[in-house]
């Protein structure tokens, strides 16, 4: 299995990995997010993106400390001071979170911090769930999954339609 907790893996990947890989690298993300153990998590490293997928990084942030997190993110110009920033405080399965969205060059990028460690959090676990299932239901699967997210459905409630689960969130989390 590939290992998503390193970005090698989209250097030999399609053409829009290469390119994630080329941005994430060039403006040095990874490495200025190092302390929060990032993971790009989502539907581009698992090759089900579609015209308009962000690049989702996922962060482990103690949230008692959620200002050092947000300036780390601006002084360390991660974030270009001319880019339009949304930052916004989702609590979800009853855990606070942050969510950084912009855009930087061609891609729009999300930027998800919660207390816990990065290889725990829900979008790092439905990744490789989605991961093992495309491996074994193959091509036809996955286009099927890629068609129905260009009819705008969310990636996991797509997994679910063709898989029939009742709860496609917490479904997955048992594969």
């Amino acid at each position: 299995m590939i290992d998503f907790t390193k970005l090698d893996y989209l250097k030999v990947g399609n053409e829009r990995q290469k390119r994630a890989y080329e941005l994430l690298t060039k403006h040095k993300l990874f490495e200025k997010l190092e302390f929060y153990s990032p993971i790009l998590a989502g539907t581009i490293p698992i090759e089900i993106d579609i015209e308009g997928s962000d690049l989702d990084i996922i962060c482990e942030v103690d949230l008692k400390f959620e200002e050092d997190f947000l300036d780390d993110l601006m002084f360390s110009r991660f974030i270009p001071g001319d880019i339009d920033v949304k930052v916004d405080y989702p609590v979800i399965n009853g855990e606070k979170s942050i969510t950084i969205n912009f855009m930087l060059e061609d891609f729009p990028i999300e930027i998800f911090a919660q207390n816990k460690p990065t290889i725990n959090q829900n979008a790092y676990l439905h990744m490789v769930a989605e991961y093992k299932i495309l491996q074994e239901k193959g091509e036809e699967f996955k286009q099927k999954i890629i068609d129905l997210k260009k009819k705008v459905i969310k990636t996991e409630p797509a997994f679910g339609m063709l898989l029939n689960l009742e709860n496609p969130y917490e479904d997955l989390l048992k594969f």
